[in-house]
């Protein structure tokens, strides 16, 4: 296998905070090389999920910086160009924005993230042209089997994915959920798309196999304007627990009618997926978002470092709000990794300007990034590798700029991350 650790100039969080530059689909290279290499970038940065892609011209310059005097594999040094492309949450766009990357600029790696209305059309059209990508932010399933992969075989060629897995939510909310006492039935709001389907062939069997049992109210499409049906069914139900999965514009119309409608002042865990992942969220929601619960695939307290930016997850959170002036977000850290092993997939590969050595390092690649060690030499199924998560509560900021604070409350999938806080029982108001 590759074990690979990137050599790199260090540098704070503050140091990194310098001003960026006017919005530009591209840098040029740092400086001047023989060769340069051509990283695409893929991505929601306007649209519905346009908030997942809110760190990623900070990332781009803070990478930049880092490598001001290129990367040096084997005796070149390479300047490096990243390219930034908009899906507007668009699964088509995705897809036809990608060809157009790789007929236009002829990356040398593409990579892409969160959820799989981005990964799964980015890398379709990446195995389609043969260029390899590194995907993440996006249940491994829904990854693999959603583009047809079949188990135990290398199903793919060019395309690679990090990230945790459907299956990881079950041992999560368990010992998340254990901390107060329920009557340990959970409503399932899952949408119908390939999240859903993951999770539903994934989840509700592993979280029944823990004893929960599971009152699932179907599936419904996403930006949908009326929840009561199934507020109503979760009411009559008696749940204690409501478990979520939408995208992020539908949690608050769902929530809001479920304070409407009683199912709120009922309910003692409401925990979500996808949605509820940032602060923003949270503030629209106003006092009616304490006490959420959401998982975390990235946090300021992981104790862990970027090797492409330089800085540790503390230095990720200061550094982003510094520069994209709102609290830290969790694709600090989670954007920073996909950098960090696309690379070190470079730097593995000998020859980053040969498609297929680069491919060929990402088979048995393993790097430590900001979300932790990324082993594709072990994953579950050939070209998937896993990344941990932990559960946290979203409460009251007790003191800072901010509304709200995101407190880890189990830690079952990542031991080394501190826990902050107790879990609380649900509470209108915190």
């Amino acid at each position: 296998m590759t074990n690979v650790k990137i050599d790199r100039r260090r540098f704070g969080a503050l140091a990194a905070a310098a001003a960026l530059s006017p919005a530009l689909s591209t840098w040029a290279r740092a400086a001047a090389h023989s060769e340069t290499i051509t990283i695409g970038w893929v991505g929601p940065r306007s649209g519905p999920l346009g908030i997942f892609g809110e760190a990623d011209a900070w990332l781009t310059e803070a990478l930049k910086a880092n490598f001001a005097n290129g990367l040096t594999i084997g005796d070149k040094t390479y300047g490096i160009e990243v390219v930034l492309v908009d899906t507007q949450s668009d699964p088509v766009r995705a897809s036809q924005e990608t060809r157009d990357l790789i007929n236009g600029q002829n990356p040398d790696i593409i990579i892409a993230s969160s959820t799989p209305e981005t990964t799964n059309p980015v890398a379709d059209a990446c195995e389609a042209a043969g260029v390899p990508s590194i995907t993440s932010i996006a249940p491994w399933e829904a990854f693999f089997f959603g583009r047809g992969g079949k188990p135990g075989e290398k199903s793919f060629k060019w395309t690679y994915h990090f990230s945790f897995g459907a299956g990881d939510f079950a041992p999560l909310y368990a010992d998340g959920w254990s901390k107060i006492e329920t009557n340990r039935k959970v409503g399932m709001l899952v949408p119908n798309d390939a999240d859903g389907n993951a999770i539903r062939a994934g989840l509700f069997p592993a979280l029944e196999a823990q004893g929960f049992e599971i009152f699932d109210a179907g599936p419904y499409e996403n930006m949908s304007s009326d929840f009561s049906n199934q507020i109503n069914y979760f009411k009559q139900n008696g749940v204690d627990i409501i478990n979520a999965f939408p995208f992020p514009p539908d949690f608050p119309v769902f929530w809001r009618q479920a304070a409407q409608l009683g199912l709120a002042q009922q309910v003692k865990i409401m925990q979500m997926a996808k949605a509820g992942l940032f602060a923003a969220e949270m503030e629209g929601l106003g006092t009616l978002g304490y006490g959420l619960c959401t998982g975390a695939f990235w946090h300021r307290d992981f104790p862990t470092s970027s090797p492409a930016t330089g800085l540790t997850s503390l230095e990720l959170a200061q550094g982003f709000e510094a520069n994209v002036g709102k609290q830290w977000s969790q694709q600090a850290g989670a954007q920073a990794a996909v950098l960090d092993v696309a690379l070190a997939a470079l730097s593995a590969s000998g020859n980053p300007k040969d498609k297929a050595a680069v491919a060929a390092a990402l088979d048995t690649l393993v790097v430590d990034t900001a979300v932790g060690t990324i082993d594709f030499a072990n994953g579950p199924m050939p070209g998937i590798a896993t990344s941990p998560l932990v559960n946290c509560q979203w409460v009251k900021a007790d003191e800072g700029p901010y509304q709200f604070e995101l407190k880890v409350t189990a830690n079952a999938l990542a031991p080394s991350v501190p826990i902050a806080a107790d879990l609380m029982p649900y509470k209108i108001g915190g």
